[in-house]
């Protein structure tokens, strides 16, 4: 269960860093509002799921899931570019991700 709150946490990160893009420095209200409550459920969660969960592999795995996935919207949605330099370095983002991961779930 805690890792699922991660993986919401982790999502709920794209969301918020989208939405401070799309906020243009806290000058449209919604994207500002939105950003807020992303942000909020987001370190709520997390919070929540390091109760139970060791810190280094459980942050590696929010930020890993935020950053990809906030690259992959924006070249996506957003008209960020895409080139195969990006795709390779997202990939090496989530594998490193997942090597942390399974180096320390053992105890």
């Amino acid at each position: 269960m805690a890792w699922l709150l991660v993986i919401v946490a982790g999502l709920l990160e794209t969301g918020f860093a989208v939405c401070l893009k799309l906020s243009h420095g806290f000058t449209r209200l919604w994207p500002t509002i939105a950003f807020a409550a992303f942000a909020l459920g987001s370190f709520g969660l997390l919070t929540l799921a390091l109760k139970k969960l060791d810190v280094g592999p459980a942050y590696a795995v929010w930020t890993g899931i935020g950053a990809a996935g906030t690259a992959i919207y924006g070249m996506v949605f957003l008209g960020d570019l895409v080139s195969a330099l990006k795709i390779v370095s997202i990939c090496l983002v989530i594998a490193g991700v997942i090597g942390l991961q399974l180096s320390g779930s053992a105890h």
